[in-house]
């Protein structure tokens, strides 16, 4: 199985970027984390980004805040897809960010998930490996029945304590 790569642009990202890991690990799927400026390092970015693929990754999971220009920066110099985590990290409460990561020029496009939504990129990465990995693919649609599960049992517990019917 490929492994995924979460590249974050500050290491205070990571209260932000662990929700994907846990997701991750859950899925079972094998990552590797970073710390990588689009602004501050961009030769190691862009050296990341070019052997990305030959090091074992699948996909890449790029976070970054305000001027948030990993994801793309990180996209232009790749194949493999990259999805964009964009960080509340500002006064702008994130919006900087998330017009950074999703305003891509055609031909280098960008997945972007919602700001702060980590776990929704770990899953969207899992589905992407999902397409060649069965088993995978069976993690995720249980993970999918559970998640059904919950919300019916939720409902079920709601009608009860208003004495609604079943």
């Amino acid at each position: 199985m490929n492994k995924v790569a979460l590249v974050m642009g500050s290491a205070s990202d990571l209260p932000r970027v662990q929700p994907a890991a846990d997701k991750l690990d859950e899925l079972n799927i094998p990552y590797e984390m970073r710390v990588i400026s689009a602004h501050r390092t961009p030769i190691q970015a862009l050296e990341f980004a070019q052997t990305a693929q030959e090091r074992g990754f699948g996909v890449i999971i790029a976070a970054a805040g305000k001027a948030a220009h990993l994801a793309g920066i990180i996209a232009s110099s790749t194949l493999l897809p990259v999805i964009g985590i964009p960080i509340k990290a500002s006064a702008l409460e994130g919006i900087d960010a998330l017009l950074s990561t999703v305003q891509m020029p055609a031909g280098i496009p960008v997945a972007t998930v919602a700001i702060d939504g980590a776990v929704n990129a770990a899953i969207l990465a899992a589905q992407m490996l999902a397409l060649s990995d069965e088993g995978l693919k069976e993690r995720l649609v249980k993970m999918r029945k559970v998640q059904t599960e919950k919300v019916i049992e939720s409902d079920r517990n709601l009608r009860s304590d208003y004495g609604q019917q079943k």
